[in-house]
Order: C-alpha cells, then structure tokens, then sequence
C-alpha cells in the first residue's frame, strides 16, 4: 500500500530521485554488507556521487555547486534510507558540513575547499563532540590560540563521523575559555596540516559502514582565514545551523522508518506459521494499520518541517520537535517490524535486524532527546510568559 502522494517535490526532483535510486542500487546496496565489515565506505564511492551530482546539490553554481535547491540533497538522503544505507555519509557532507563554510567561509576559502566537497575529491566533518563534552558544546576544551597570522589548535575529538575519510573538517574550538559558549569559534583544518591525526576507528552498535573516529590536534597551525564568520561567533553560528541539521535527521528517519515498513509488509506476506500467513493473525494485521497510520503523519510532519525550512520559517522549536519525534517513530517503528520479522529478525543478514540497531542512534546525534524536550520547553514557557 503507497502513502499519499507528496507536494514538495517537482517532476525535475522525481526524475532526480530516480537517478539516485539507480545509483543506491548499483553503487551503494550490493557493497554495503563489505562496508559494514570494513567500518568504512570507500573514497570512491564518494567519487563516483560527485560525479553523478548527488553531493552539495544546493550550493550555488559561483561556488562550484549545481545551483539547485536543498530538496535535492533530501531526495538522496531520502533514497540512502530507502536501501537502508547509512554507511556514505553523503548528507552530513552536504547538508550540514558545506553551508558552515559558504556561509561564513572567505571567498579565498570557498574557492580551495567546496568544489572539492561538490565534486567528492574532498569529504566533510563537522567537530565537535570531545570525550567530556556532548550535547553541552559550552563544555569543550579544544583550544585555538592566536599566533601572529596564524591560529594553534590543540585538542582531541571523538565520535566524528565521516572521520577516517575527512578532508575538511569544521572544529569549534575554545578562543576564550572564560565566556563558556560565547568563547567558541569555528575553524576549518584540513587533514594534510601538520599535527592533525586520526585515531582509531570506532566500532560502534550499528551504521557499522559509517566511519566514526577520533581526531587529535597537535598545535595544528590554522591560516587566519580558516576562521569562519568572528572570532567568538561560533556558538551563534552553531544554533543557526542546527535547525537544518534536526531537519535532516526527520527526513532520514521517516524514510528509514517506511523502509523497514516495506521490508515487513513483503516478509508477512510470504512467511508462514500454523498453515497461514503471518499477514493473515489479527495481530499482525493491527500492528501494520498501526504502524501505518504513523507513518502517514510523520510524512505529512515531515513535509511541513521542510516546507517551513524553504521558506526560512523554521524555527529551532520546531526543528527540535521534528527530530524529537521522527527518531522516537522510528525507534518504534523498527522494533515493532523486527518482532514481526521473529527469530530472522534477529539475524544480521535481514535488513531489518540492521535498521533497528541503526536507529538507535538517532535519538542520540544532534542533540539528544532529553535535550529536544527541554529546548521546546524553553519555547513553550517563552511564549506563554510573553
């Protein structure tokens, strides 16, 4: 059964769409089980998306884009979903990594790093997370002193995806310790500065594809206009960015949702137990209605978070109760497809056993469900007072 059709997109967007399909079927669902086992997807895979125009579609024809919309770079985070790839980290390089730097990048900057990312030649990182400080970015101890033309950076990272294959990598850093989060500034390193390191890669409970490291900075010696935006505006510039980040997690949360809904409704139809279908006991049947009716309204939520975002009417609220929402569906969602899946759920080789341990995470990265509830409260009580 097909969910209702959907408003947001152009003819130009579905033909997009199917080109990224092909793609995510040729290039990306054969070779996934290697990339789970290798903890890596390879450089080449990045490539050969470049090439096909599926990286930082949004970006702006003067600094090396495609001159589309960001309802392009959805779409493909929308089909990754669709295959149940969360190895490429494709979206993260193009929907929260690349505006950081062509929004408050310096021409000069612009010019060396994003058609490298539009390309894949270069993969994006954003860093931020460290082994004391998550969700509580005021806490980091990164340091980045001034010297003469130059900045020196010292620290260590954790937890960074896309951090075995990064080539530019965005880090908030500490420039003055004393004002907590209004002493962050961002910078941009890029992996051949002398100092920077990797660390080993981690091997976490699932999106065993994707490459998550840590990254160490060893008086790391930064030019001056690797600096994004002030000096100090880095927090600013943080929750500007987030509400497009919290979005993206939505988009790729219902589409994995709906496929492991597809898995389910295509496994109870085929498999048996006491002469009959598992499609054919009450209990499965209610379970789909179910399942389906939320699927339905997260795909109605998600279609309005992003239209809002077009316009530029998203606020952080409601970015943060998109994200809270749509990892919490998917949470469920996978689990109650899983225990109709039985024992094969269980196993690595089904989709679905994948996709639950995938999800977890989601309600994790980009601010963690405790901290979504508490931002959409501060809104709540701010309105209310005023």
């Amino acid at each position: 059964m097909d969910f209702f059709p959907r408003s947001i997109f152009s003819e130009e967007h579905e033909i997009f769409r199917e080109q990224v399909r092909r793609f995510c079927e040729r290039e990306i669902a054969p070779h996934h089980a290697d990339w789970e086992q290798a903890h890596r997807v390879p450089r080449e895979v990045w490539k050969r998306a470049g090439d096909n125009g599926f990286l930082c579609c949004w970006l702006p024809e003067e600094e090396g884009g495609h001159g589309a919309d960001l309802l392009f770079d959805f779409i493909v985070c929308e089909e990754l979903g669709r295959a149940g790839a969360t190895g490429p980290g494709f979206p993260l390089h193009s929907v929260i990594v690349a505006p950081y730097i062509a929004h408050h990048g310096t021409s000069a900057l612009k010019a060396r790093v994003l058609p490298g990312m539009v390309n894949g030649e270069k993969i994006g990182a954003i860093v931020m997370t460290e082994p004391g400080a998550g969700s509580d970015l005021a806490g980091i101890r990164t340091r980045a002193e001034k010297d003469g033309d130059s900045w020196i950076i010292n620290g260590q990272k954790t937890f960074i995806t896309n951090g075995q294959n990064a080539d530019v990598m965005v880090v908030a850093c500490k420039t003055e310790p004393d004002r907590g989060a209004h002493g962050i500034s961002l910078f941009v390193v890029t992996a051949d500065m002398a100092g920077f390191s990797r660390g080993k890669n981690l091997h976490k409970i699932g999106q065993h594809a994707q490459d998550t490291a840590e990254l160490f900075f060893d008086n790391v010696r930064v030019p001056a206009d690797h600096l994004l935006g002030e000096v100090n505006k880095g927090f600013k510039y943080l929750m500007q960015e987030l509400a497009q980040e919290r979005l993206l997690v939505s988009v790729q949360c219902q589409a994995r949702a709906e496929a492991a809904f597809a898995w389910t409704q295509s496994y109870v139809k085929e498999r048996k137990a006491f002469r009959q279908r598992i499609a054919d006991f009450q209990n499965t049947r209610y379970k789909l209605a179910g399942m389906y009716a939320e699927l339905q309204a997260g795909r109605a939520y998600c279609d309005q978070l992003i239209q809002l975002h077009m316009k530029g009417k998203l606020k952080p609220a409601d970015a943060s109760a998109g994200k809270l929402w749509h990892s919490e569906l998917l949470a469920r969602v996978t689990d109650e497809c899983l225990q109709l899946h039985g024992g094969y759920g269980y196993m690595q080789e089904y989709p679905i056993g994948r996709a639950y341990v995938d999800a977890r995470i989601e309600r994790i990265y980009g601010g963690t469900s405790e901290i979504m509830k508490e931002i959409i409260a501060r809104a709540i009580c701010d309105e209310r007072a005023s």
